[in-house]
């Protein structure tokens, strides 16, 4: 057994869940145990877990059989430890969330999570808690790492589904719009997009008109095609859209007036490159990946005797469902819509995504055992290498103009709305 410089990890899973959480989690406690003699502890429901002081004890037979499942053993919640309702306010609670791991004799914590728990893992670093993270996102939108774990599985469930639109659309010449998620990254509408041959694929890096696209589909219909397949991202804007976010954003903030979105958009990609330049709003700020990406609600709910707080996005209707009513309008097309939503998140993860976790988790046990802290795990080419929180929290990976993908759609025909 190799001498290790951590006697103990906790492991939590914080934020949205994705296929192959628990491969990770697997990853980190088989290699953690069984190569280095560190011990194991689970903290429950993110965060949260973590300052409510609620753990369970991971060892070998806790992570036997979890390879192939989805979701979290561990469970998972979006509270951020530096704002947590609590008893009806939102307080600060990183100092409780720090001392209580060195209660528990915890010297480090992996964090698995995307864009946003970087960020938060980065907070508890700087008030003094040792972390390393793991990248683990649907959307694939964290930077300084080739790939996020999730984002392979829900890739084959999206595809898969645009397939399946397919015969249903030709049978009945209709024209589908399914809604992809990705929040503000287009990596996964246009994967699934271009593997699945739709014909028009909008994302959130190219603001769309929609009398193009309009076009488009009645050039297919003038052409004899029976349908056509519309992929759009939750975050996918027309580019009326874009500009009434740039109005607004310009009354909010009048000292942004001077300078055009297109300015800030260039001075962003040459500071930062083309592949890993944090995304900017509609006003050219860069957004903030810790920010609510959907209007939330915190409510309090009973479990027996005791009262526990609970923060929601709230409902909001498909972009898919405005979108097929603007088309069905300016075409005279019957439209039908499909929001895939959370199907993308279920379900059992890919052979890539459980070789990805695995791949990952030990390569966590690895830098633990060498006392190397305050990092996130990124995937770069056959590797595995730590990368500086500094260098990834805040920030998100969004698709480059003039990406590959993007370059290969256009020459298969496929409209982006632009």
């Amino acid at each position: 057994m190799s001498k290790s410089k951590t006697r103990c990890v906790g492991i939590l899973t914080a934020g949205g869940d994705c296929p192959g959480l628990n491969a990770a989690i697997r990853g980190v406690v088989k290699a953690a145990i069984g190569t280095y003699g560190i011990k194991c502890i689970g903290i429950l429901d993110g965060f949260r877990g973590l300052v409510e002081n609620r753990t369970i004890l991971l060892d070998d037979r806790a992570v036997s059989g979890i390879l192939t499942y989805g979701g979290t053993v561990l469970g998972t919640s979006r509270d951020k430890p530096h704002k947590m309702p609590m008893g009806g306010n939102i307080l600060d609670m990183t100092q409780v969330a720090v001392d209580n791991a060195r209660r528990l004799q915890i010297d480090c914590v992996v964090c698995l999570g995307g864009a946003g728990t970087q960020k938060n893992a980065l907070r508890l670093a700087a008030a003094g808690l040792r972390v390393v993270t793991l990248p683990k996102t649907i959307d694939n939108d964290v930077v300084r790492t080739d790939i996020t774990f999730g984002f392979d599985t829900a890739l084959g469930i999206a595809t898969e589904a645009i397939d399946r639109l397919h015969t249903t659309a030709t049978s009945h010449q209709r024209a589908i719009v399914v809604e992809v998620m990705g929040h503000n990254a287009g990596w996964l509408t246009l994967g699934a997009g271009i593997a699945g041959g739709a014909d028009v694929v909008l994302i959130p890096e190219i603001p769309y008109d929609p009398r193009r696209v309009s076009e488009h589909l009645l050039e297919r219909g003038r052409a004899g095609k029976r349908f056509s397949i519309i992929a759009v991202a939750e975050g996918a804007l027309s580019v009326e859209e874009a500009r009434a976010a740039d109005a607004r954003s310009a009354e909010e903030k009048p000292g942004v007036k001077g300078r055009t979105r297109e300015a800030k958009e260039a001075k962003r990609r040459r500071e930062h490159g083309k592949k890993e330049a944090p995304p900017v709003s509609a006003d050219g700020e860069e957004i903030d990946s810790d920010r609510p990406r959907s209007p939330t609600q915190t409510v309090v709910i009973r479990r027996g005797d005791t009262e526990v707080e609970r923060t929601y996005h709230t409902v909001q209707e498909p972009k898919a469902s405005q979108l097929a009513r603007h088309l069905q309008k300016l075409t005279g097309m019957e439209a039908r819509v499909t929001t895939l939503g959370h199907v993308q998140r279920g379900g059992i993860p890919s052979s890539m995504d459980r070789l990805l976790c695995t791949r990952l988790g030990t390569a966590a046990a690895r830098l633990i055992a060498e006392g190397r802290y305050n990092v996130m795990v990124s995937v770069q080419g056959d590797t595995c290498e730590p990368v500086p929180l500094e260098q990834v929290a805040g920030r998100i990976k969004t698709v480059p103009e003039g990406h590959p993908w993007i370059e290969a759609g256009r020459l298969v025909g496929t409209c982006f709305g632009d």
